[in-house]
């Protein structure tokens, strides 16, 4: 995946670095051009059109040179010693360059006029371009001049202007990579929690059908079918990111059923599920972790309990509310992981869109939840 990115990112900067020289290249042309338009009296010179672009390969040679090998010392090898002493030593040589490329001064020959004719005397010859406007014409060309200075910051800008670009495309590679292994982790934590989620519910239902094979061995037979059907949804829809809403609902009618097999008619079990749902997805065995929990905590064999479980659709949200009476003691062991992977799970795949209450009263627990059924 690394290298996807980079693979595009190279093109693209590539995309860029080739518009921006060629409009450069391309500017003496239109510029020639034009003036040529303009004056009929001008004749369209390629000498005057290679002249500028002599000029402008020094400045493109430096930049390959700059883009391919110092950049990335900086920019992805973080060598920031290596990468400014290159740069120094570009620059020296990049002024002495234009030292040596600029109009000689040639000494004139005999004996030298005194100093108040230097205003009646013709200009000392110069090479090819004359004398270098506003220099004194008795005086050679200083070291540097102000074309020197311009040409070395036009060159520092366009290190700059290079690092920028790759340093915009190395961010932005960098935040993909890391959305990427964001959701790789997020991926691996989702399987974990599941994971964890089906052994804990079958080693409840287990217990629950071991209690019936004494008690009564025609209700542990259809426990036993009951909790196939189940192991059936968890095995083939458990490991997937969702289910539709009417198969995890199915699922909790199976469970419902089973549990009503298990107890007396003192427990009262209250279900009110829609029979009809939009065609939406939701994260498998989302939901019954709160139901078992409600029978794992508000059942009792000593005094009457109830557990009322509801679900509802309305615009595209799910509402579920699961009610439940308190026991004194837990019919089970304690120490369960449901409710916290659960917590976990909903965080993961909704973050803040998701609204979870638990009303802890005392002789009442109540769980409500609402989910967007954005799947």
């Amino acid at each position: 995946m690394n290298r996807i990115f980079q693979t595009k990112q190279s093109k693209q900067e590539n995309l860029i670095y080739l518009a921006v020289w060629g409009m450069l290249f391309a500017a003496p042309l239109l510029s020639l051009y034009v003036r040529t338009v303009n004056d009929t009296n001008l004749v369209f010179d390629w000498t005057e059109v290679f002249l500028v672009w002599r000029k402008f390969a020094v400045y493109l040679l430096l930049f390959l040179v700059h883009n391919f090998l110092l950049a990335p010392l900086l920019v992805y090898r973080h060598q920031r010693a290596a990468y400014f002493t290159i740069v120094v030593v570009i620059l020296l040589a990049f002024g002495f360059y234009q030292y040596n490329s600029k109009p000689r001064y040639i000494e004139p020959r005999g004996p030298r006029p005194p100093m108040e004719q230097f205003d009646r005397r013709e200009p000392p010859p110069f090479d090819k371009h004359g004398p270098r406007p506003g220099h004194r014409p008795d005086m050679p060309p200083p070291i540097v001049g102000e074309r020197d200075i311009l040409a070395i910051l036009v060159l520092i800008l366009m290190f700059g202007a290079n690092l920028g670009i790759k340093g915009y495309f190395r961010s932005r590679d960098d935040r993909k990579r890391l959305a990427e292994m964001e959701k790789k982790n997020l991926e691996q934590q989702l399987e974990y929690l599941r994971y964890q989620i089906s052994p804990h519910f079958f080693m409840n239902t287990l217990n629950n059908i071991h209690a019936l094979v004494d008690i009564d061995p025609e209700k542990a037979k259809d426990t036993i079918l009951e909790l196939s059907k189940m192991m059936r949804f968890v095995l083939y829809e458990g490991n997937k990111q969702g289910v539709p809403l009417s198969r995890e609902l199915d699922f909790i009618r199976h469970y419902v059923k089973l549990m009503q097999l298990r107890y007396t008619d003192k427990v009262r079990i209250d279900t009110s599920l829609p029979s009809e749902v939009p065609d939406r997805q939701i994260p498998p065995l989302i939901l019954i972790t709160f139901i078992e929990n409600a029978f794992k905590h508000g059942i009792s064999y000593q005094q009457e309990s109830f557990v009322d479980v509801k679900v509802s659709v309305k615009d595209d949200e799910l509402w579920f509310s699961c009610r439940n009476s308190k026991a004194g003691v837990s019919n089970e062991v304690k120490g369960g992981v449901g409710l916290t992977n659960v917590r976990k799970r909903l965080d993961l795949l909704y973050e803040q869109n998701y609204t979870l209450r638990i009303l802890d009263d005392v002789d009442v627990y109540t769980v409500e939840l609402t989910l967007p059924l954005k799947y």
